[in-house]
């Protein structure tokens, strides 16, 4: 996305269950316990149980959710340094 594109990062959640979001630029990865997105506001990391990305459309910054949601977590973190991050923290689980 170029800057005349960039979308307004909104969240909106339904009893911590389902969540809509705009303002994505990337999704870094994600499986049934966390999911990690780039943001206009920063990185993001969802955790939960049962985490599911039930629709994805990075042309419009949209990312729709579904599970049990624990804790949503930004960061200003440069984006590899974070994603090699994840990586390694998945490594030594």
């Amino acid at each position: 996305m170029d800057a005349a594109t960039v979308r307004p990062h909104e969240l909106r959640f339904l009893d911590r269950g389902q969540g809509k979001m705009t303002g994505v630029s990337d999704v870094y990865s994600f499986d049934d316990h966390e999911i990690l997105l780039a943001t206009t506001a920063g990185l993001l990391t969802i955790r939960g149980k049962e985490l599911h990305v039930s629709r994805l459309c990075l042309e419009e910054g949209e990312v729709d959710v579904e599970g049990h949601i624990d804790s949503l977590v930004y960061s200003d973190s440069g984006r590899k340094n974070h994603k090699d991050q994840a990586l390694l923290a998945r490594l030594f689980r």
